[in-house]
């Protein structure tokens, strides 16, 4: 999967189909299989054997706003922290989504799929030397299932399913689960979930927050604010030869300084995306020192609506504001200069549970006759009593693409049905706080996953008091009971009449509501080997197995 076309999107690709989207993902897949009947490993595609030593520098946007796995949800906080932390299960991203163990040598799932057992790795260390045991499994899933008070868990109403676990011994832990689900394995492969020492939760509930210490490939070294982060190889990691890196260096630069530092040499990577126009320059410049790849990604901006705020607690205003905006149009233009490239509704477009393009245009907000859609706009507004409404829009500063764009973007269609706007940009932290405590009226939200399952992505659509992802504060019971309904279904086809009939009941009241997909631009130094992309930013990114040639 090293390799990838260095040609420029023309105007016909970015009109792309959803049909002619569903045929990439197929043949991605096919591809997978072909190559595992082959037996070939990602290091044998890569063309060489892994060379231990070096440290890898790369570039992430933006630092984190804290150190907690369990309450972040951007890549600012994966990049540089994830490569410090195991998972019970993780995603192998050279056969996606395929799913390997982490921490789990081996597991069973009962024939009900109500029971996974989990036999873990023996003798694995965190990095201050103690024993990491099936206690310490417990303590971090109860904590994301039950986050004790001071604690945030974003990803609670994941594993809401899950009624106990037990730890019959140092090596062994078992789910039960309250009804089979059928994104569970993959989210016990979440990214997300670090295991963290039980001893040091029972001391301190939010240690995570202000401190690193987990059992992944690398220790961590320091955070100097607003230059880098850094962290060196754990010698006792529990996979021997692992990890090849000496090292890696994160630093915190974006867009024209993180180019020139991929034409300088300074970097090797910067594993979110490039845009084209920056793709197209550093092939430029490097040529053939580069690899590209690229394709659809499990991730959109949206827009979310303080639904416990006036005038944003009235589904016209909010469904007014949605419908304003072409985002059809927004697709065309948007998709040089940023990552912004597909329109979809609540699941990925192309994939089997997402809206055919036929249907999606009936829905609110995503019809192709905008001036239509404005028209009634502005009659909902007028309807509402604020047919001269002000809104102050809240956006994302230190990560500038696509937030900046889509932001005007935004703007401007507000002001096509007479609203008065204004923008507030703030720093990661600041935006993250914000979205978190309800400080906003109106705001640019993210919506990025590592797995393409309804129960995975339409948890941020859930009630708020189960959900602490929905930023817009909403209550919806019916959504609740539809989000339930969709989990428990063992049927594929009633499970997607659900899931089409979540999404429409979620545009219609539009608390949050989708701006537009992502494609994903990678490009690498060709000096370094050993990972794959994958549709999602989250995975793949511990840097255990990666090497630099030399």
């Amino acid at each position: 999967m090293n390799g990838g076309s260095n040609n420029v999107d023309d105007q016909s690709a970015r009109s792309r189909t959803f049909g002619q989207l569903q045929g990439f993902i197929f043949l991605r897949q096919m591809a997978i299989v072909f190559a595992g009947l082959l037996g070939v490993s990602s290091a044998a595609m890569a063309g060489s054997a892994p060379s231990p030593g070096g440290t890898l520098e790369f570039a992430v946007d933006a630092e984190p706003p804290n150190y907690d796995c369990h309450a972040n949800f951007s890549f600012v906080f994966i990049h540089p922290i994830i490569p410090h932390y195991s998972t019970l299960l993780k995603f192998d991203t050279a056969a996606y989504p395929r799913i390997e163990g982490d921490l789990a040598e081996s597991w069973i799932v009962s024939p009900d799929r109500r029971t996974y057992t989990f036999k873990l790795r023996p003798k694995v260390l965190f990095h201050d030397g103690t024993p990491l045991t099936s206690a310490d499994v417990k303590a971090s899933y109860e904590r994301i299932i039950h986050p004790p008070p001071g604690v945030l868990s974003v990803r609670q109403a994941d594993y809401a399913v899950i009624s106990s676990i037990e730890t019959p011994d140092p090596t062994t832990v078992i789910f039960h689960l309250q009804w089979s689900d059928a994104a569970m394995l993959p989210n016990f492969a979440s990214p997300w979930n670090c295991i963290y020492s039980a001893a040091k939760l029972n001391e301190d509930p939010v240690f995570p927050k202000t401190n690193v210490l987990g059992s992944g490939p690398f220790v961590f070294v320091e955070h100097v604010k607003g230059d880098h982060w850094s962290g060196r190889r754990f010698d006792r990691y529990f996979l021997p030869g692992k990890p090849y890196l000496d090292g890696y260096r994160a630093d915190f630069i974006a867009g024209a300084a993180a180019v020139e530092a991929m034409e300088k040499g300074r970097i090797a990577a910067q594993f979110r995306s490039f845009t084209p126009v920056e793709r197209d320059e550093l092939v430029r410049v490097l040529g053939e020192q580069v690899d590209v790849r690229e394709g659809p990604w499990i991730t959109y901006l949206s827009l979310v609506f303080n639904a416990n705020l006036k005038p944003f607690d009235d589904e016209r205003v909010r469904r007014a504001l949605s419908l304003a905006i072409d985002r059809w149009r927004g697709a065309e233009v948007l998709a040089d200069t940023t990552f912004l490239k597909y329109v979809g509704g609540l699941m990925r477009p192309g994939t089997a549970v997402s809206t055919p393009e036929s249907e999606l245009v009936k829905l609110p907000g995503f019809s192709r006759e905008i001036d239509a859609s404005r028209a009634e706009a502005r009659r909902l507004l007028a309807e509402a009593g604020v047919p001269n409404l002000e809104v102050k829009l809240t956006n994302r500063k230190d990560v500038p693409v696509p937030y900046g764009p889509a932001g005007n973007y935004i703007l401007a269609a507000w002001r096509e049905i007479g609203v008065r706007v204004t923008q507030e940009m703030l720093s990661t932290k600041e935006w993250q706080s914000a979205l978190e405590t309800g400080n906003f009226t109106a705001a640019i939200d993210l919506a990025a996953d590592y797995f393409d399952d309804p129960t995975i992505q339409l948890a941020r659509y859930v009630s708020r008091d189960l959900s602490a992802i929905n930023h817009s504060g909403s209550t919806d019971r019916f959504l609740d009971a539809l989000y339930i309904g969709q989990a428990v279904s063992t049927d594929a086809r009633e499970r997607g009449r659900i899931v089409r009939e979540f999404e429409r009941r979620a545009l219609t009241e539009a608390y949050t509501v989708p701006l537009l997909w992502w494609n994903r631009t990678i490009v690498t130094s060709n000096k370094f080997k050993g990972w794959n992309m994958s549709p999602s930013h989250y995975i793949g990114q511990d840097l255990g197995d990666v090497w630099l040639e030399r």
